[in-house]
């Protein structure tokens, strides 16, 4: 992170919080992440205005009052039209940021302003219909009647003119002229996951873990015209997505990755499209879902006779949820995803339910990474089972043990497992990564070199003394397919061997000089004339 931009978090965070009051981070990070994202949408409106000469903007005047002042009457909606037409979506000049700021400035702003602007735009949102979707209720989760903002309309206008104030002091210019929003964004939401707890830490994946898994999907990918598709069936904020977007060699060329996700919860579906476009993501590249993954399969498509079929990608990531629960009826086992294992996960543990959804939707030449609890390595009964079964269609292709406390709200201990269908060995390499880590006053992180060690063991993919070993499908098969790390790779210390000999000697040695000792003092005691 530059220096400009620490500055700029540490300052922002230290105001918001002084800000939200009593709100809890939790549901605070609905209102200054929402105004964030419609900061950016609204200035990302005005450059494609000057970008493509749309305006005639004469000299002194602003963009916004340009707008104003061309889009009057029936020209409005051929202007709102042309623009949703490009960008998906379009704001009318009086809801731009610009418009809100002036308002604010000179103490125009009514109450109902806010509910205005909002509904103006998920109207003008379905303009487009190929990204209506991708647009459609994205503000929903500001709750304008919140009686925490205040008792009165009054007094909630005046703590939302506060905040859109704090958003509009933000510089998103970086040292060299970047646009910085994004990063800001980013930092922003690990904030408020950290500041929420487990509750917040649901939707977010710790950076350097989410690292590890891009490096580990993008291995070996060089640039080409093909455009790489990733998927993430429990996307969280999409910052596991974004992270695999840095890690390609191309990944910041325009349409040369396209995003698919799927997010339970509709808030953090909700983070999520704004976390990809404001990384700037076009919405014609990201295909985001709010659906429960376990339950009706997504994503598909239509192939060239217009059958539908599952969709396959280039890389899967994830980080679902813990030992869920699931509906795992019997009708299940009728479910493509899982039928071809013969058991289903436990109703309590969906662990083995996430990979074998994430194995379905993986390409044959592809790969796949995701972060579960320790138990599955071993634990028996169906997952047991289904876990033999991965091994003998040999599609595990390395398991990494992290450190504990990574995860915000999350103590124990997880696992990388990584997959791979078109594999040309029948061995497995194991890492125990468990030990080396940087110790936090809350949470662990990984430092570059833990992070660069664990890489280096996954691409070299030899024996390293108490760190990795590759076991071979016979060691697997004699440990009855459990795979728990300790069983492959011995961290355990040798304890240094004890020469009996010697120390019998240095006993004798010690008692020749207690002797001496005794004698010396009982002459001296004699000397004295004391009996002994």
């Amino acid at each position: 992170m530059s220096n400009k931009l620490q500055t700029i978090t540490t300052k922002l965070w230290a105001m918001a919080n002084e800000l939200r009051g009593s709100m809890d981070a939790a549901e605070y990070k609905n209102y200054i992440l929402a105004f964030m994202f419609y900061r950016y949408l609204s200035e990302h409106q005005e450059q494609y205005l000057i970008r493509n000469n749309v305006l005639d903007v004469a000299a002194g005047e602003s963009i916004n009052e340009a707008f104003l002042e061309q889009a009057k009457g029936e020209d409005l909606n051929d202007y709102l039209e042309d623009i949703s037409a490009s960008l998906g979506y379009a704001i009318a000049p009086l809801d731009t940021w610009a418009s809100l700021v002036e308002r604010i400035d000179n103490s125009m702003v009514i109450p109902s302003d806010y509910q205005t602007m909002f509904d103006n735009f998920n109207k003008n949102a379905e303009l487009n219909k190929e990204a209506a979707k991708d647009f459609r209720g994205v503000f929903n989760d500001i709750n304008l009647g919140d009686s925490r903002l205040g008792s009165s309309t009054n007094e909630r206008a005046k703590s939302l003119n506060r905040i859109v104030k704090l958003v509009d002091g933000i510089e998103y210019k970086g040292e060299d002229g970047q646009d910085i929003l994004g990063a800001i964004y980013e930092y922003l939401i690990g904030q408020f996951a950290a500041s929420a707890g487990k509750k917040g830490g649901e939707f977010y994946t710790p950076h350097e873990v989410s690292i590890i898994l891009a490096k580990f999907v993008t291995e070996g990918v060089k640039e080409s015209d093909k455009t790489f598709v990733v998927y993430d069936p429990t996307c969280g904020s999409g910052s596991l997505l974004l992270t695999v977007k840095g890690e390609l060699p191309n990944g910041d060329k325009p349409g040369a990755i396209k995003f698919f996700g799927q997010e339970k919860n509709t808030t953090t579906y909700n983070l999520a499209r704004m976390n990809l476009m404001m990384h700037g993501i076009s919405f014609n590249n990201m295909t985001l879902s709010n659906a429960d993954t376990l339950e009706s399969d997504w994503p598909d498509g239509l192939d060239a006779k217009g059958i539908d079929h599952p969709r396959s990608f280039d890389a899967v990531v994830a980080n679902p949820p813990y030992s869920a629960h699931w509906d795992n009826s019997e009708t299940k086992l009728k479910d493509p995803r899982f039928s071809e294992y013969g058991k289903l996960a436990p109703r309590t543990k969906a662990d083995y339910a996430f990979i074998l959804h994430s194995l379905y939707h993986l390409n044959d030449t592809g790969t796949m990474a995701i972060v579960l609890p320790h138990g599955v390595l071993f634990r028996g009964a169906a997952e047991g089972a289904i876990r033999q079964t991965i091994i003998e269609k040999n599609y595990l292709d390395t398991v990494v043990g992290l450190p504990a406390n990574l995860f915000y709200g999350v103590s124990i201990p997880t696992t990388i497992l990584v997959f791979k269908k078109d594999r040309k060995t029948r061995d497995v390499l194991f890492i125990d990564a468990s030990k080396e880590f940087e110790k936090g006053k809350n949470q662990n992180k990984l430092t570059d070199n833990n992070i660069n060690k664990i890489i280096d063991t996954y691409q070299n993919r030899v024996d390293v003394d108490k760190y990795a070993h590759v076991a071979s499908l016979e060691e697997i098969k004699e440990n009855e397919f459990n795979l728990n790390i300790p069983r492959y790779v011995n961290t355990s210390e040798e304890e240094e061997s004890i020469d009996l000999d010697e120390v019998i000697m240095l006993l004798e040695q010690d008692k020749q000089e207690i002797a001496e000792l005794e004698a010396k003092i009982n002459e001296q005691l004699r000397v004295l004339g004391i009996n002994v």
